[in-house]
């Protein structure tokens, strides 16, 4: 093997802005893997298009780009969505792939038609589009977040949740990827007459089908029977982190040159190319005591992929500590996702005041707004610390009601152009793992002076309506004020108030409270706050907006060892709803503000409608299992999912099912400039049913907010013109949303983590589980009692034979068990749609897996 493969190639790859971590499989021609060649190699990939060609090509439609999703669960599946909103374009295998990793800006053209996909009618095995990581905003979500997320994750409205899936359900290992690959390069027949073909595939026989038409030919099947197929051509933004957690090994042939230079690196996810790196980046004694690695985790950073290598080339950065503990485990995710999470420099610290204790002075004072003495509190999570907004509400003379909204002005500490905006803008939002929280600022900004403390001075910007008792707007004012929050109470104080609001709480049922302001007047304020509330939802419902209600895991962490010691499904009350009402009467009011003023510089947020094909399919399972439902509109699809179940038990399971059902046709809402849209209509938010949707309420922790500060601040004439072009700010949206995913991701995956933990330390797990989609050979059940989602095989149950048929239009599988006795009798067992089974949760042989299996139905079911 040539140089090429072992060297490493320092080029830069550009800042990591990762959307999914999740990368191509690819594998090695174990025949070819070390003997050594003469002349050049055969190349296995395509040479990648010209900028020029790619340019031109996708100007006259003849190439399409998108994002890269790989497929979790066959990794060897990838995916890009169709520009029409119709059935994703399939792209077949690694060399297909051609060196593109998850969630990278990929170019592709389409194969001819004889090569797309035939999909069975059947759909027994329908998994095409299924298995994404799906991106539900959260303003459909009540959201709810484990000890230690943010706040605002809780209640404020457009957090990305990503379908949960489970790499551990991977069906083949890294082993079983020579075969694919060289399966790959007979799949991926390209057109005779094209340049640069791929190694191997000009000497393969063309398939049989084209000796002649067969009945399921793709060319003679109408258009709904096909997805079309294509090949990367071109990688147009590597937004990939090109870094993996995984282990090292040494190369199986010990008397290859290659084996005296470079170690394989084999990350944990499959779908990530296994690396060649130097030896010299390994411990020293690893050659002489492989087997004390075996079970130690390393960061791999991937440096470069050759068109004529199977493997990638990358850099061994660091050694992470055993595998399946959560600290090295964490800082795997955080790095795969391309998270900062290193302390912040000297010379971002010396941008923040410097004498303290920091006092507002005079003439800041004398600009704003002096809230001080009015009662004004915060309603978060018990363990935040980072307190971004606060409320208030008073009675007026008139039976009307004045509440504010007060979010802390973090836009007069961040100043643009310094080193502490340049952090905060490439960080862009906090990442909130299940045990601690990687801050988008230092924590003098985050827990002290911008947070809204008790008791403490501090700058904040407001919106304040007149509203009548019923929720009507009759007056708006916008401005930056100083307040002084009189008392810290969590969701659980302000719960307690709205369950029993004849009960007056003594000083010892809250938090210190000031002494300038009674119990009774912050239960009072409360209790309105709550009543209008509840009219603001029933408008905004009826006016058509979409919530999807999903289940989140919280975690009992030890106190000591940080070992989760329980789990439970938040959950989500009306004090959530609360504040989660005025936050989005907030956003929505400042995103008209900004955009009256700056038209063109408007930073919102949109939520597309769902995928049309992915709604379509929605539609039909609906209609195959008799559920009526109408999916005209985000309004109607709410109706219809509040009112189809009954009052019975299980209705809250089958109603969970279906909310991760319908997460699947969600676009996800994003970040975007208003000048660079010229149609209006596509401001529109689909799932609140809003024209026009920003964020302003969680500035702390979100660096959209505060660039919605700045943009608000001059609105008012408060500071000097935006002079930013709509195109940096565009461009500053995208890696918003890039982060913003990232993050999502990383809280997900810490989550999963935790878990993976808990089921090792306290399992086996028993759980009643109902089912939500049936294959030919496997099924998935939403396990009940802890929100997770697992895929059930057939092969892994002691059956003596199992049957999979349509019954109608639904999918059914008979199993049909052992006997439990000699000469007892088979039990059968169907498993369909919404049927509720039991299910138990243990640990596997890996660290951090663990796996469902179905507990035998008792005879007398």
């Amino acid at each position: 093997m040539n140089n090429s493969d072992s060297s490493i190639n320092p080029r830069q790859l550009g800042t990591p802005r990762g959307g999914s971590f999740a990368t191509v499989p690819t594998s090695g021609d174990r025949k070819n893997l070390n003997k050594p060649t003469r002349g050049r190699k055969k190349s296995i990939f395509e040479a990648y298009a010209s900028k020029e060609d790619v340019s031109a090509g996708l100007k006259r439609g003849e190439l399409i780009q998108g994002p890269l999703r790989i497929n979790p669960k066959k990794y060897h599946e990838a995916f890009i969505p169709s520009p029409d909103g119709s059935r994703d374009i399939f792209i077949d295998g690694v060399v297909a792939r051609n060196r593109a990793l998850n969630g990278d800006i990929v170019v592709v053209k389409l194969l001819p038609r004889e090569q797309w996909k035939v999909i069975k009618p059947d759909g027994s095995d329908k998994e095409t589009e299924v298995t994404h990581e799906s991106d539900v905003p959260e303003d459909m979500l009540g959201t709810c977040v484990p000890q230690e997320t943010a706040k605002g994750d809780a209640q404020s409205p457009d957090v990305i949740i990503e379908a949960q899936f489970d790499d551990n359900d991977a069906e083949h290992g890294q082993d079983h990827l020579q075969d694919m690959l060289t399966d790959d390069i007979k799949k991926i027949s390209l057109d005779t007459g094209e340049k640069g073909k791929a190694a191997g595939v000009s000497g393969v026989q063309r398939t049989k089908q084209d000796d002649g038409p067969k009945a399921n030919d793709p060319r003679l099947l109408p258009d709904e029977f096909l997805q079309r197929t294509a090949k990367v051509v071109y990688i147009l933004e590597k937004k990939h982190s090109r870094a993996a957690t995984g282990f090292i090994k040494l190369l199986a042939d010990r008397n290859s040159e290659l084996f005296k230079r470079c170690a394989m690196f084999s990350p944990v996810d499959h779908r990530v190319p296994r690396v060649y790196v130097p030896l010299a980046d390994c411990p020293a004694d690893f050659v002489s005591k492989p087997e004390a690695y075996s079970q130690m985790l390393f960061i791999c950073r991937i440096v470069d992929w050759k068109e004529d290598s199977n493997f990638a080339s990358g850099q061994l950065c660091k050694s992470l500590g055993q595998a399946g503990e959560i600290e090295p485990e964490s800082e795997g995710i955080l790095t795969e996702y391309g998270v900062d999470f290193s302390d912040f420099s000297p010379e971002v610290l010396e941008c923040l005041p410097q004498n303290l204790p920091w006092v507002i002075s005079p003439e800041e004072l004398a600009k704003r707004r002096d809230l001080r003495k009015e009662c004004i509190f915060t309603i978060d999570p018990s363990t935040a610390r980072d307190l971004d907004d606060a409320l208030s509400c008073k009675q007026l003379p008139d039976g009307n009601l004045e509440v504010g909204v007060h979010i802390a002005d973090v836009s007069y500490f961040v100043l643009e152009e310094t080193a502490l905006d340049k952090v905060a803008s490439e960080r862009a939002t906090s990442v909130y793992l299940v045990q601690k929280v990687i801050p988008m600022l230092p924590r003098l900004l985050c827990e002290e002076l911008c947070s809204l403390n008790p008791m403490q001075d501090r700058l904040t910007f407001s919106v304040i309506w007149k509203l009548t008792p019923e929720g009507k707007i009759l007056d708006e004012w916008f401005g930056r004020t100083v307040i002084c929050s009189c008392v810290k109470l969590s969701y659980d104080h302000a719960q307690s108030m709205i369950d029993s609001p004849g009960k007056v709480l003594s000083p010892e049922e809250l938090p210190p409270v000031s002494p300038h302001h009674a119990i009774a007047e912050i239960q009072e304020a409360v209790l309105n706050l709550h009543r209008v509330a509840q009219r603001l939802r029933q408008q905004r419902f009826t006016e058509g907006a979409l919530h999807l209600d999903q289940m989140k895991l919280s975690f009992a962490l030890d106190q000591e060892s940080g070992m989760p010691q329980g789990c439970y499904i938040y959950q989500y009350r009306d004090s959530n709803r609360l504040v989660e009402e005025f936050m989005l009467l907030a956003n929505m009011a400042v995103a008209h503000q900004i955009y009256r003023s700056f038209p063109e510089q408007a930073f919102l947020r949109r939520h597309p409608q769902p995928q049309t094909k992915l709604l379509k399919d929605l539609m039909d399972f609906c209609n195959q299992v008799g559920l009526e439902i109408d999916f005209s509109s985000a309004g109607t699809l709410h109706k219809s999912l509040s009112e189809t179940f009954g009052a019975d038990k299980y209705s809250r399971a089958r109603k969970e099912v279906l909310t991760y059902m319908f997460s699947r046709p969600m676009q996800m809402a994003l970040y975007f400039c208003t000048g660079v849209l010229d149609d209006e209509r596509l401001f529109h938010h689909y799932a609140l049913n809003v024209p026009f949707y920003t964020h302003f309420t969680s500035p702390i922790r979100r660096y959209a907010d505060i660039v919605v500060h700045r943009l608000l601040s001059a609105s008012l004439g408060a500071r000097s013109p935006i002079t930013m072009e709509k195109e940096a700010i565009q461009k500053q949206a995208d890696h918003c949303n890039d982060r913003k995913m990232a993050s999502k991701r990383v809280q997900e995956l810490s989550a999963d983590l935790f878990f993976s933990v808990f089921v090792r330390e306290c399992g086996p797990l028993e759980s009643e589980a109902m089912v939500m989609g049936v294959l030919s050979k496997a099924f998935d059940v939403l396990v009940l009692k802890f929100g997770v989602q697992k895929r059930i095989y057939c092969n892994a149950l002691p059956l003596v034979d199992f049957r999979y048929q349509k019954a109608g239009k639904k999918p059914e599988l008979t199993l049909l068990w052992e006997p439990e006795e000699l000469e007892g009798e088979s039990v059968p067992q169907v498993i369909t749609i919404f049927t509720l089974v039991e299910v138990v949760l243990t640990a596997d042989g890996g660290p951090l897996k663990y796996s469902a299996l179905l507990k035998r139905p008792s005879l007398d079911k």
